[in-house]
C-alpha cells in the first residue's frame, strides 16, 4: 500500500501514473546497463576464439551487482511507488554489491568453464552427449544463480546460506523454477534473433521479471528469517537465522 506522500507525490491521474511507470523504466534500465551493462557491450567485438571466453566472463562480474540492484530498486516500485528511482537502485547496489559478487563471481567462473569446454569438444575425445550434460549443468546453474540473486537483493544472508537455500526453493517451489526457466530461455531467444546489446539494454526489464516470478521465494524466505528463529529441523533453514535481515 502506497503511502499518502507517495501518492501526492506521483498523483493519482492515469497520465501521471503512467509517465512515473515509464520514468521507473528508463532509470532503472539505464543504470543497469550503466553499472553493469557496459562492459559486455563489448563482448561482440571480441574474435571468435575460445579463449576470449575468460575475458567475456570478465566483463560479465558487474552485471550481478547491477541486477540485484535492479531488481532490490523494482522492489520498492511494487511496494510504494514514488518518483525516486535512483536513489532506491543506489540503496540497493550498496547494501548488495559485495554479497551478491561473493556467489557472483565463482558462477560466472563456472559457467566459462563449462562455455570453453562446449568450444574444446571436438578435440577433447570426449563421449558423445557430453556437450548436452554440460548445457544441462549450464542451465542448473543459472536457475540456480537467478533464486540466489533474488533471494540477496531482498535478505543479508551468508554466502553458504544463500547457496544452499537457492538449491532449496529449486526443488521447494518448482512452478518458480519453471518461471524462472522460461526466463532464461526468453534471454536465449533475444540473443539468437536480435543481438546481445539487446538483451544487455533489456536487463531492467528482466530484473523486473525475476523480482515478479521470484516472488514467492523471497516471501516464505522472509517469513522464515524476518519473523523468528527458523526450525532447526527444516531443510532450508540457515545455520544462524539472526544473521539474516531484510535490507528493505
Amino acid at each position: 500500500m502506497a503511502r499518502p506522500g507517495d501518492l501526492d507525490e506521483v498523483g493519482d491521474g492515469p497520465l501521471s501514473r503512467g509517465a512515473a511507470v515509464v520514468l521507473w523504466v528508463l532509470v532503472v534500465c539505464g543504470l543497469v546497463v550503466l553499472t553493469g551493462g557496459v562492459p559486455l557491450l563489448l563482448v561482440p567485438f571480441l574474435r571468435d576464439d575460445a579463449a576470449n571466453v575468460w575475458i567475456a566472463a570478465l566483463l560479465a562480474l558487474p552485471m550481478g551487482p547491477a541486477l540485484a540492484a535492479g531488481v532490490f530498486a523494482w522492489r520498492r516500485f511494487v511496494a510504494e511507488r514514488d518518483l525516486s528511482p535512483a536513489r532506491h537502485f543506489w540503496r540497493g547496489y550498496r547494501l548488495n554489491a559485495l554479497d551478491v559478487l561473493r556467489w557472483w563471481a565463482p558462477t560466472v567462473v563456472a559457467l566459462a568453464v563449462v562455455g570453453f569446454s562446449l568450444a574444446h569438444l571436438d578435440t577433447a575425445g570426449v563421449p558423445a552427449g557430453y556437450g548436452i550434460v554440460l548445457v544441462v549443468i549450464a542451465v542448473a546453474v543459472l536457475l540456480w544463480a537467478v533464486v540466489a540473486l533474488a533471494l540477496s537483493s531482498h535478505l543479508s544472508l551468508r554466502t553458504r546460506d544463500v547457496a544452499r537455500l537457492s538449491a532449496y526453493y529449486l526443488a521447494a517451489k518448482p512452478m518458480v523454477t519453471l518461471g524462472v526457466l522460461s526466463l532464461l530461455v526468453l534471454s536465449f531467444g533475444i540473443v539468437l534473433f536480435t543481438s546481445d546489446w539487446v538483451l544487455v539494454i533489456v536487463s531492467g526489464l528482466l530484473a523486473f521479471a525475476v523480482m515478479t516470478t521470484t516472488e514467492p521465494v523471497v516471501r516464505d524466505a522472509t517469513a522464515r528469517f524476518t519473523a523468528g528463529p527458523a526450525d532447526a529441523s527444516d531443510p532450508a533453514a540457515a545455520s544462524d537465522p539472526a544473521d539474516t535481515s531484510d535490507p528493505t
